[in-house]
This record gives C-alpha cells, structure tokens and sequence, in this order.
C-alpha cells in the first residue's frame, strides 16, 4: 500500500454539485484527507490556476493534481485543458479527466491535448470510491510530483 502525500492538494472542476459531494463522500471512504476545491466550469479553473477573476488576491494553494470534468458550462473540460497545457508553468499539473462521457473521440483529443489520465465517471457509489482509491493511490503516493508545480 502507497502512503498517500496528504500535502497535495486537489482541485476538481465539475458543474455538478452532486458529483462534488459524491467525490468528497468518496475520498472520505478512503480516509483521504487531502485538500479538495471546487471550481465548476473552464474559466474558473483558469481563473483558480492564474489567481484572477474571483480568486484574484485569494490564498488559494496550487494544486497538485487536478480533476477535470469535459462537459461544463462557459467553458468546457476540452478548452479548460486546451489552456492549461500550453501554459509553460501550468502544464506541469497532472490533470485526470473523470467524466461521464466514454466517447473514443473525448479520448483521442484529451490525450492530444496532454491530459494524464482518462477516467470515465462509474455509474454507482461503490465503483466511484474504488476510482478515487486508485487514483489517490497512484497520483497521491505512487508517483513523484513536482514540489510546488506553480
């Protein structure tokens, strides 16, 4: 078993906020305690990252990994990670894409975008929190992150 870096701290960007307190009943279960925020669309996860818009003067602590949900309002997963990606600081976060949709395509073009993982969203409670365990396992205490990303 992994010894999880509880230092990380998580960033998810999901519209939902049932899949929010989902992921947060989830990570719980597995005695995860690591920090989670919660932005819910494209420009705030850009406006958490760059500490604008209503994060502007906010102690907001950089994440270390983040969780991206594609389909958002104002600004969908794809542009989101599109925008971190090309950012030479930025792109050094991990970002898991955990999202409903199973499509090849949301895949291919995550993947060509740099995303690190590609997760589609289990159907029921159960299976959400043995996806949080493996992620948390292997993002939280398998690998070697990058000491303040940002």
């Amino acid at each position: 078993m992994n010894k999880i870096d509880s230092k990380v701290s998580i960033l998810m960007a999901d519209d939902d906020p049932d899949d929010q307190v989902l992921l947060q009943e989830a990570l719980r279960e597995n005695n995860i305690s690591n920090a989670v925020c919660f932005v819910e669309n494209g420009e705030e996860l850009i406006e958490f990252l760059t500490k604008k818009g209503k994060f502007e003067g906010k102690d907001c602590a950089t994440p270390g990994l983040i969780l991206l949900d594609l389909n958002m309002p104002k600004m969908d997963g794809r542009e989101a990670l599109k925008l971190v990606k090309a950012d030479p600081v930025l792109k050094k976060i991990p970002i898991v894409v955990l999202t409903t949709s199973r499509a090849d395509s949301d895949v291919i073009e995550c993947y060509d975008l740099g995303v690190n993982s590609f997760i589609s969203k289990p159907v029921n409670f159960h299976d959400l929190v043995e996806v949080t365990r493996e992620i948390s396992n292997y993002w939280l205490g398998t690998v070697s992150l990058p000491k303040n990303n940002v």
